[in-house]
């Protein structure tokens, strides 16, 4: 048929009941928001739309693909293509593939009508919607421009028309980009907030009216207040969208920046260095530290920073650097869910589970913490085993690389005996979350369990979710409904999980990082 029914970012592969589907994907799906399994032959547990964007048949503007259904297999890989991080996956009941529809003139049927516009070519196209700007460039982003006596009141004009020129590129909009702008001189003065204008007209009339202060050149000081004052939400950062400082030198800073640097990262923050007029070999001796761009960018690998001969002639220099701004999957430094939890399993050790579904438990953890960035900057990982008696398997500072946080689940073992789950989530919140409560990540603790625990267990899951904890519940078998929803964090139905046979435990692997990220997201960030 021509019909294409269209779908939403989330649906799976298992969704679609048709042998072979074509659908719409709508379009500015969140990237970081997709789970894939595998490359090319992806599992039907895999997001459609990721899947067709992991793949090259579209991009994230959504469109047509042809699905098809095709027998499950082992070892998916994980591969990283087109902003799409795929996961690996040991085994799936059923698989699929993408692939570009033949037909161009699909009529769209379904709910999402309006999101998946189909390209008949016939139609006039939709004006630009000046108000809501450019939506597929997704950044709240500081200019920190150079007013110190190193550039002077000419040069310094010249950087305002450029800094004016790349905000207008960048489509300025309700959703699109937000930016502000810092002055960096003696003192960083914040010349206007991310909240204060959302069209590219009253943001360059504002750029304009800047006045040039003059002063030392102290960018490092300039960045540090920059990262720690200006992305708050009461100044108009919006959650879940990536911050970046866009810092511009003439020369070279008067104070130190590595720290600034150091901070803006902690933050969450993606800095980026516009150098312009680097030193020459005779005044390299006034530098106070000659790789400053480097210590200040996000990551030191080429993207973060950008070089201009001089500040006369820079038009052809605009365009290059809005398409980094908007490179929304190459901003290593933002925080998203990735990145920035703390994850500690509690496992049931009791001897109605025995050893060879413990080894499914321990499949079910590795799979879980396999999606998270982890180190010694991002998510962390600890597992604690309980029987009556609790046993600490390794704290969150044990291990900073996903693989070693991997090779120590796998060689846990097993200990068999009672089950005390109250006193054991009592003992994780104080030893194990403990000591992480002033870092700057979210904590989530997820309880596996298959029976009735001999103690309360709803006093201590609410002393943990008094610290700052959130807890999920994963029950098997035995494991009444009633604990696992007095030990659930609300809303209790999204953080409840249960299946009959530990076998079950490797489908809920998704719905566990998608509640994790869905938390993350809705905390304050």
């Amino acid at each position: 048929s021509l019909a294409s029914t269209a779908i939403t970012c989330f649906t799976r592969g298992l969704d679609l009941r048709k042998e072979t589907e074509d659908v719409l994907c709508p379009a500015n799906c969140p990237l970081w928001q997709f789970y894939v399994f595998g490359d090319g032959v992806y599992a039907s547990l895999s997001s459609v739309c990721g899947a067709a964007i992991h793949s090259g048949v579209i991009t994230n503007a959504g469109g047509a693909v042809r699905v098809q259904t095709l027998p499950g297999q082992e070892n998916y890989p994980a591969v990283n293509a087109n902003g799409i991080q795929s996961q690996v996956l040991a085994r799936w009941a059923s698989s699929f593939s993408v692939t570009r529809t033949k037909n161009t003139a699909l009529e769209a049927v379904g709910r999402s009508v309006s999101t998946a516009r189909p390209s008949t070519g016939k139609r006039p196209k939709k004006p630009l919607d000046k108000k809501a700007g450019n939506k597929d460039c997704k950044a709240d982003i500081a200019f920190l421009i150079d007013g110190s006596y190193n550039i002077g009141q000419r040069r310094f004009n010249l950087q305002k028309n450029f800094v004016g020129k790349v905000a207008v590129m960048l489509g300025i909009g309700t959703e699109g980009p937000h930016v502000g702008v810092v002055q960096a001189s003696e003192h960083p003065k914040i010349e206007f907030y991310l909240k204060n204008f959302t069209a590219a007209k009253e943001v360059l009339f504002a750029i304009k009216e800047l006045g040039f202060r003059g002063g030392n050149s102290n960018t490092g000081k300039a960045l540090k207040h920059t990262a720690q004052k200006f992305f708050s939400l009461e100044n108009g950062a919006r959650k879940g969208i990536p911050k970046i400082i866009v810092v511009f030198l003439d020369g070279w800073p008067s104070d130190d920046i590595e720290e600034a640097g150091i901070v803006a990262r902690e933050f969450g923050v993606n800095v980026f260095i516009v150098s312009v007029a680097k030193p020459t070999t005779e005044e390299l001796g006034m530098v106070q530290d000659i790789g400053f761009v480097d210590k200040a960018v996000c990551r030191n690998n080429g993207f973060f920073s950008y070089q201009m001969p001089t500040w006369f002639g820079t038009t052809k220099y605009v365009k290059p650097l809005v398409q980094k701004l908007c490179s929304h999957e190459q901003m290593l430094c933002s925080k998203t869910c990735y990145n920035s939890v703390n994850i500690g399993f509690l496992i049931d050790g009791s001897s109605s589970v025995g050893d060879s579904n413990f080894r499914l438990v321990l499949e079910f953890i590795s799979n879980v913490a396999k999606a998270f960035e982890i180190s010694d900057i991002g998510s962390k990982i600890a597992a604690v085993q309980f029987t009556y008696d609790q046993r600490t398997e390794f704290s969150f500072t044990d291990y900073t690389t996903k693989e070693k946080v991997l090779s120590a689940i796998r060689n846990i073992r097993y200990m068999s005996g009672g089950t005390a789950t109250g006193d054991a989530i009592s003992f994780t919140t104080r030893n194990v979350f403990g000591p992480m409560k002033d870092g700057p990540n979210k904590n989530f603790l997820v309880v596996l369990t298959d029976g009735q625990s001999y103690d309360d267990v709803r006093g201590p899951a609410a002393a943990a979710q008094k610290a700052g904890i959130t807890v999920f519940s994963v029950g098997v078998a035995w494991a009444p409904l009633d604990d696992l929803k007095d030990m659930a964090s609300e809303p209790r139905e999204s953080h409840t999980f249960f299946t009959r046979e530990f076998t079950g435990l490797e489908q809920m692997v998704p719905d566990i990082i998608r509640g994790i990220c869905k938390d993350f997201l809705d905390s304050k960030q």
